[in-house]
């Protein structure tokens, strides 16, 4: 054999060899520890993308939702929504020279956090109609907008906007990998977070369910506009989360996640189904590296589905054991 044949043989023979090996796959949700909830979470879209088995189900039928305060975004020590409500009283107090005498206003501008609870769920529906009504929508959003550009967590001092799961958002990539499609299905107010959504998650505007308050259509100058109006239209948290996914997506979804009993309708009503259905409660365990909390919280309280998990084989996310990182900035 010529010499330029036997070098052209070894050549094929080692490029066959090297097909052979196996070639390691590109790793699913890297921030979650190599444990049972990682596992139960690939098995399950392992088995739903299988065309021929048991628990296939159609890319059209993959809807996966998620609630958004303490689920994808950290919502201690207090709601971002309500952080956002507190600068804006500041930022309008010299218009309303009657809030130093009125609560829940006069706690806010006092920097009395006991005050402002004090007012409970009717002060905080005033603080909602002060601050987020009596505008356009654009107008509205521009202003949603600007705030996140500069507003920063009073515990970590980062912007709010790295206040996100980095797990969660991996999670959220590896399900549209997989065909799902992404909902976000929360209480906090439709229009305050979908200005940002799509940054953060890479959930469109048109994919966030949420609370609204009433619009009106108007002509402001020749211009149509829709204007924010201070009453209530619907409040999506608790039984509202089924009926705001039935009302805006009309299909039942197969996947849920959420983290406080303000999820459990929609935990329950997911996995009743009649095909498959895959629940998970991000439990707030890690105190060191975010907050430690469940059922005697006033904020992201978990108790009864806490209690039911097990039962309705509902996979409860320790944060503390199952996450190797929390949010993106740690080193």
């Amino acid at each position: 054999m010529r010499i330029e044949q036997t070098i052209a043989a070894s050549i094929i023979a080692a490029a066959a060899l090297l097909t052979m090996q196996p070639v390691a796959a590109q790793e699913t949700l890297p921030s979650w520890n190599d444990m049972a909830a990682k596992a139960r979470i690939e098995a399950f879209v392992y088995a739903t993308v299988t065309e021929g088995g048991e628990g296939y189900v159609a890319p059209e039928d993959r809807i996966a939702v998620f609630d958004n305060d303490g689920t994808l975004w950290c919502e201690q020590p207090f709601y971002t929504q309500l952080q956002f409500m507190f600068d804006r009283v500041r930022a309008l107090a010299p218009q309303h020279r009657e809030w130093k005498s009125k609560e829940p206003f006069k706690s806010i501008l006092a920097g009395d956090p006991a005050g402002v609870a004090k007012a409970g769920e009717k002060g905080v529906v005033e603080l909602g109609m002060a601050t987020h009504a009596g505008m356009t929508t654009d107008q509205f959003a521009d202003i949603v907008s600007n705030w996140f550009d500069t507003a920063k967590h009073p515990k970590t001092g980062k912007p709010v906007t790295e206040m996100t799961y980095l797990p969660m958002r991996e999670l959220l990539d590896y399900l549209r990998a997989n065909g799902f499609t992404t909902y976000i299905v929360s209480g906090g107010g439709v229009e305050f977070m979908r200005p940002i959504s799509e940054k953060l998650y890479g959930i469109p505007p048109q994919q966030v369910i949420g609370s609204t308050i009433a619009t009106q259509y108007a002509i402001v100058d020749d211009v149509p506009v829709l204007k924010r109006l201070a009453k209530i239209d619907f409040v999506d948290d608790g039984p509202g989360k089924p009926a705001g996914i039935n009302k805006f997506i009309g299909k039942r979804p197969i996947f849920v996640a959420g983290n406080s009993d303000g999820d459990y309708e929609m935990l329950r009503w997911t996995t009743a189904g009649k095909g498959p259905g895959f629940a998970m409660i991000v439990h707030h365990t890690d105190a060191e590296r975010e907050y430690a909390y469940d059922r005697r919280s006033a904020v992201g309280k978990l108790d009864k589905a806490l209690d039911e998990a097990g039962r309705r084989n509902w996979l409860l996310v320790d944060m503390k054991s199952d996450w190797k990182k929390v949010f993106a900035f740690e080193k």
